[in-house]
């Protein structure tokens, strides 16, 4: 397709970015070239249609050949607007006609820049934004190579008039702005400050009248200002908006990306992968004084579900029990799918009574829920629940055991510890390394989670549709659970 203006909004950038080919990226950055191209051609025009006001800053012996040359350029890069849009299959081709297009681009900016006059505001608008606009574009490489050879151009461009080599300028002096007689190179800087100083002397006792404003009108030093304005403050505003809408762009794919990073796209739930992570955080921030809950819940038969009524009907079951989960629950608990049929609770401050309420509760709610497909079909389901609540006394354990495990692993290191004498003859300890600071095993949440797990497959063998506290179990003779914190 044929680049146009109008795909310059938020949803055809963002489109642009993610899902446009190359060919299309490759021409739209030909139709940006234009816009500037045609900025370029209608100063000339300017110029020509005002040569009695601007023709004695201006060579116009130059302008012609140079509106010429523009004019080409211009045409040049409308072709190849449309052209590139046209091979975006033959991607050898693309991306030749790529180098050529950045090539003679970066050849004609740094034409205009030399013969409009070396202003360090239009170099560096087209050296750096125009690079890193481009980048959006095309590729990388392509866009590196050419900002070197900018880079080395410029530089070219400064040192060589040191070097006795007059290079060719439009740039034009009025008699107000040097002295007759007089021609040496000059950068852009120094004629500007010579240019200020000589105007300065059209005030009289430091005030400007209205007299003199047509003088200063006339001076060559607002004109051409006005030029590396109008030649640079469009296009720095131009890549300014297109690169707060790429900002805007990102903040929301960003958003995109930890939604569907951290969120089960069935259920609209946590997925197991955050709600681990959240679960080793809320670990390691409870208080001395709080219990910890875990609860796992399994809906009974689903493969039965998934058999008989097809998959479609078990997403929706899914969905809906999800949906009662996030109905019963509180903000601060967390839900998540660990798994297919299987839902991993986590209630961080939770004793285990209030907890075994809790779980009854969304037992009951599952199994008076109708499941409605059709008007038709109708069905319920229930759920299996296993539940183990950490104690704070039990982790004050945990915590001292693991404490006392790594503690032996640094006692080789504390039996090195020796006396030495310094050359004074006082005796000196070396200091002991830190012991380790009292925390939890890296692999707590799994203990957890087996645990209440084992708790679950009870609850199935008991009959289904049940809440089993590992707890209790843990609490029976003829448990066979490995207490927690047996390390």
């Amino acid at each position: 397709m044929v680049t146009s203006i109008y795909r310059l909004g938020y949803k055809k950038l963002s489109q642009m970015i993610f899902e446009w080919q190359a060919a299309d990226r490759a021409s739209l950055l030909a139709l940006f070239i234009v816009m500037e191209v045609t900025m370029h051609w209608l100063w000339c025009l300017l110029v020509w249609l005002r040569q009695d006001a601007f023709g004695s800053y201006v060579d116009m012996a130059l302008l012609y050949p140079i509106w010429v040359t523009i004019t080409l350029m211009g045409l040049f890069f409308w072709w190849m607007v449309g052209h590139l849009s046209h091979i975006k299959n033959d991607y050898k081709r693309l991306h030749n006609w790529q180098i050529v297009l950045i090539f003679v681009y970066s050849l004609y900016i740094a034409v205009v820049v030399l013969v409009m006059g070396h202003s360090s505001l239009v170099s560096g608008v087209s050296l750096v934004g125009g690079t890193m606009l481009a980048m959006m574009l095309v590729r990388r490489r392509y866009i590196w190579y050419a900002f070197l050879i900018q880079v080395f151009l410029i530089m070219l461009v400064a040192i060589l008039p040191y070097l006795g080599v007059n290079l060719p300028s439009m740039r034009q002096l009025t008699i107000t702005s040097l002295p007759l007689g007089t021609y040496s190179y000059q950068t852009y800087t120094e004629m500007t400050n010579m240019e200020n100083a000589i105007a300065a002397t059209i005030f009289q006792d430091g005030t400007l009248s209205w007299d003199s404003i047509n003088e200063i009108r006339r001076s060559s030093v607002f004109f051409w200002r006005a030029t590396h304005m109008y030649l640079a403050l469009p296009k720095a505003i131009f890549m300014v908006y297109v690169f707060s809408t790429l900002l805007l762009i990102l903040d929301n794919s960003k958003k995109e990306i930890i939604q569907h990073a951290n969120h089960d796209e069935l259920t609209g739930l946590k997925n197991r992968r955050y709600g681990l992570t959240q679960m080793r955080q809320t670990l390691a921030d409870l208080t001395d004084t709080q219990d910890y809950t875990v609860i796992l819940l399994d809906l009974d038969l689903f493969k039965y579900i998934n058999d008989n009524y097809g998959h479609e009907v078990g997403d929706q079951v899914l969905k809906e029990v999800a949906n009662i989960l996030m109905d019963t629950l509180a903000d601060i608990d967390i839900v998540s799918r660990y798994g297919g049929e299987e839902f991993l609770i986590i209630l961080p401050d939770m004793a285990h009574d209030l907890a075994m309420t809790i779980a009854e509760q969304l037992r009951c709610d599952i199994a008076n829920h109708v499941i409605q497909v059709n008007h038709s079909l109708s069905f319920s389901i229930t759920a299996s629940l296993g539940l183990y609540t950490l104690t704070h006394t039990e982790r004050t354990c945990i915590k001292q055991r693991y404490a006392s495990i790594k503690s032996k692993e640094h006692a080789p290191q504390l039996t090195k510890s020796q006396i030495v004498k310094s050359r004074r003859g006082k005796r000196v300890t070396k200091q002991a390394p830190e012991l380790p600071k009292a925390q939890l095993p890296s692999d707590i949440c799994q203990r957890l989670i087996r645990i209440a797990d084992k708790a679950l497959y009870e609850a199935k063998d008991r009959g289904r549709n049940q809440v089993v506290s590992a707890n209790e179990m843990l609490a029976a003779e003829n448990s066979n659970i490995e207490p927690l914190y047996c390390i």
